[in-house]
């Protein structure tokens, strides 16, 4: 699996020897994400001589966009924003890039591995697919995204879609001003680097060599194109279908030990709201922006609720958590004999706290089934889904059950939208990463 990472700037990667096999020439890579379970990598490579190689076979689905100089595949030369899809297992033609030539390079269900053939026309492999993709995306027009969202101004290049898996490749293009006010969450993971312009949003600024990698299921969200508009080259490995939260809210917590001040026990606890500290880093024309996005969307009659900052709204875990304790001190009694002062606060282990049993369980209910049962009907009460009901049927039987964050296939009208997950704080960028508690 692929960790988080969020806002990376791609200065702050080291350099490595890049892992061109069967290749002439010296280059180098920064590795911006890698899955070290199957190999898939995303890449930045820069070649510091001619570099080249013949004809052959990738071990993996392999991509090359170029971002400065110029690549030949076969006859063709591409320069800037040339692009080749290679499919895993099927003959490439020869490859080569000038010195000084400034590359994207990303391999996915595979490592490295290349073995050289006499042709392209050699056979491949028996269960190879598809054919190779060559475009020069430079010469291609920008096409208006159909419901783009909450507001008109974003533009897409497609350089390549695989027609089963759903897995694409695309340019993307965001007007100056071009905002979503909510934030989202996909079944397929999505990437992207940043080729020019700034976005803000809520893990922290996207400018030009910034880079995520965000699992399947991380809400993200707030986006803001700011002076210029903003070009990402964006990947997912699904379609990229949009669930919206808003006003989100999340609460957790734990027991110091042995970290508290003057060594003694500390109980604490934090949601989205205490990280974000009172108050969000939008300034003042990012808010009207984003509110002008929400009254584009109320106008168009699409669902939303009232735009509330993230992490500045009410915790709505808080009266959640009131009327939990509500319940169950209503819950305790069966009879007439109900004490009505469930209302006032009790020290642990008196005869009105919602942890002390006062009655027993002579009805034949056990202690297991009563606990059971006072749950479901807190989490009816409460409005909330039984928590097995949001699961997907594969979620834990499938070949991924270790990682919730990976993309699965999902359908429109046959499979349930998956609820979100939660991400640990990214990996980020000693120079410019930022995560910030508006957008949990």
């Amino acid at each position: 699996m692929r960790p988080h990472v969020e806002t990376i700037q791609e200065k702050d990667y080291i350099w490595h020897r890049a892992e061109l096999p069967g290749g002439e020439g010296r280059a180098s890579e920064r590795r911006l994400s890698v899955d070290e379970e199957d190999g898939s990598s995303s890449l930045r490579v820069d070649f510091h001589t001619e570099w080249g190689r013949g004809p052959g076979v990738h071990h993996a689905d392999t991509e090359y966009y170029v971002l400065e100089g110029e690549m030949r595949y076969g006859d063709q030369v591409l320069g800037k924003g040339g692009y080749v899809h290679a499919p895993k297992g099927v003959p490439a033609k020869a490859l080569r890039f000038t010195e000084g030539s400034r590359i994207l390079h990303y391999r996915e269900y595979g490592d490295a591995g290349f073995d050289a053939v006499d042709s392209a026309s050699d056979p491949g492999w028996p269960d190879a697919r598809g054919e190779i993709t060559v475009r020069a995306s430079a010469e291609s027009d920008w096409l208006a995204v159909p419901n783009a969202g909450p507001m008109p101004g974003l533009f897409v290049k497609y350089l390549h879609v695989d027609p089963v898996s759903g897995f694409y490749t695309r340019l993307v293009y965001a007007q100056e001003g071009w905002a979503d006010h909510r934030l989202a969450h996909h079944p397929c993971y999505e990437e992207a680097y940043t080729l020019d312009g700034k976005m803000a949003y809520n893990f922290g600024d996207l400018d030009a060599g910034t880079y995520f990698f965000r699992p399947a299921r991380v809400k993200h969200g707030h986006f803001v194109a700011m002076e210029g508009g903003t070009t990402w080259l964006m990947r997912s490995d699904g379609e990229l279908e949009n669930w919206y939260t808003q006003n989100e809210w999340v609460r957790w917590g734990g027991d110091a030990v042995n970290y508290a001040p003057d060594g003694g026990r500390m109980t604490w606890s934090y949601s989205s709201h205490d990280i974000a500290g009172g108050g969000s880093r939008r300034t003042d024309g990012d808010l009207r922006v984003l509110r002008t996005a929400l009254n584009f969307q109320k106008e168009r009659g699409a669902p939303d609720t009232d735009y509330v900052q993230h992490g500045t709204g009410s915790d709505q875990s808080l009266v959640a958590m009131a009327t939990a304790f509500d319940l169950a001190r209503l819950g305790q009694g069966h009879g007439p004999d109900h004490s009505p002062d469930h209302g006032r606060e009790t020290a642990p282990g008196t005869a009105s706290d919602p942890g002390h049993h006062r009655h027993g369980h002579g009805h034949g209910q056990s202690h297991e089934s009563g606990a059971a049962e006072a749950s479901a009907h807190s989490h009816a009460a409460l409005g909330w889904p039984a928590p097995k009901t949001l699961e997907h049927p594969d979620e834990r039987i499938d070949d991924h059950a270790h990682n919730w964050g990976v993309g699965r296939p999902w359908k429109r009208g046959v499979d349930r939208p998956l609820p979100p997950i939660l991400s640990t704080l990214p990996v980020r960028s000693r120079s410019l990463g930022r995560w910030d508690g508006d957008g949990m």
